[in-house]
C-alpha cells in the first residue's frame, strides 16, 4: 500500500459524500497517481464501514470489468469486485429517482444467489455452479462519481466500481438445466431494443466472474457467503438513461424484469 490510514479515510469520505450528495469529482489519482490497488480495495472497504456504522446493510457483491477483451485493454487480468449495500436496491417495476443520481446508465446482468459459501483460491465455474441456488434476471444502475465517466481503474475500484442501484426479478431459476453462456439476453428502452447479447458475453461463462470473485477474496481470508446476492457484471456495454426513461430486461429462460427513471 502507497496510502496511510488517514488519506484512505479521507478519500472514501470524500467520495461517500459525492455518492450521498449525487455531485461529481475529479478521479482521485490526479491527486494520488502512486496509488494502488490495495489502496483502492481499501477505500471501497472504508466506504463499506462508513455504510455500516450508519446503520446500512450489506445485501450483496458486484463484479465488473468482465470481458476478456476489456480486461487486456485496460491491462488487468481479472474483474473489479465492489458491493451492494441495501439502499440500492429497487422493486421489480419500481422507480429510480433522478435527483439521487449524476448521470446513470444500466446494464443487464445475470444474477446469482448462493445455496453454500464459495472460497478461494481454487474455486471454478462447477464449484460456482454447485453452489449457486438459482439465477435470475438484473439490471445494474452504474452512475460514477467520477465528472463525465473519466477514470482510471484503481480510482473506479474506490468509488465502490460506480455501484448505485440494482433490481432483481423474473423467475428465481436452479441453474442445473440452463447453460448460462447461450442464454439471450434483450434490453429495450421505452419499447425499443438498445442492446442484445448472450451470456458468453461474461468472461465465456457468468460463472467465471463469481469464481474469480471468490479466489480474490480468498486471497484476503474472506469468503463469499451462503444466501450471497451477485450480480456477475455486464452482458453489454452500459445505456445512458434519463428521466422518463422505462428499462425492460428479457433474458432467455429467465423471465424479464424492469424499472424505471423519474
Amino acid at each position: 500500500m502507497k496510502l496511510d490510514k488517514n488519506t484512505i479515510e479521507r478519500l472514501a469520505a470524500h467520495l461517500e459524500t459525492c455518492e450521498l450528495g449525487a455531485r461529481d469529482t475529479l478521479k482521485i489519482t490526479d491527486e494520488y497517481p502512486q496509488m494502488d490497488w490495495d489502496d483502492a480495495y481499501a477505500i471501497q472497504d472504508e466506504i463499506k464501514r462508513r455504510k455500516i456504522a450508519r446503520g446500512a446493510r450489506i445485501v450483496g457483491l458486484k463484479a465488473g470489468l468482465t470481458s476478456h477483451a476489456k480486461m487486456k485493454q485496460m491491462g488487468v487480468e481479472t474483474p473489479v469486485f465492489g458491493f451492494l449495500a441495501d439502499y440500492f436496491a429497487i422493486p421489480e417495476g419500481g422507480e429510480a429517482n433522478m435527483a439521487e443520481l449524476i448521470h446513470p446508465k444500466v446494464e443487464p446482468e445475470i444474477a446469482f444467489v448462493t445455496k453454500a459459501p464459495l472460497k478461494g483460491p481454487g474455486c471454478h465455474i462447477g464449484t460456482v455452479l454447485a453452489a449457486t441456488d438459482f439465477v435470475m434476471p438484473a439490471i445494474e444502475v452504474i452512475d460514477s462519481r467520477y465528472r463525465d465517466f473519466k477514470f482510471d481503474l484503481k480510482s473506479v475500484v474506490a468509488d465502490n466500481c460506480s455501484s448505485s442501484r440494482f433490481v432483481v426479478g423474473g423467475r428465481m431459476t436452479p441453474v442445473d438445466k440452463l447453460d448460462l453462456r447461450t442464454l439471450g439476453v434483450v434490453m429495450e428502452k421505452n419499447g425499443q431494443v438498445v442492446s442484445l447479447g448472450a451470456g458468453a458475453a461474461v468472461l465465456g461463462h457468468p460463472a467465471a466472474a463469481i469464481a474469480m470473485l471468490a479466489n480474490q477474496l480468498g486471497a484476503r481470508g474472506e469468503e463469499i457467503p451462503a444466501g450471497t446476492l451477485i450480480l456477475s457484471g455486464g452482458v453489454t456495454e452500459a445505456v445512458a438513461v434519463a428521466a422518463g426513461d422505462n428499462i425492460t430486461l428479457r433474458i432467455q429462460d429467465l423471465g424479464s424484469v424492469g424499472m424505471r427513471f423519474a
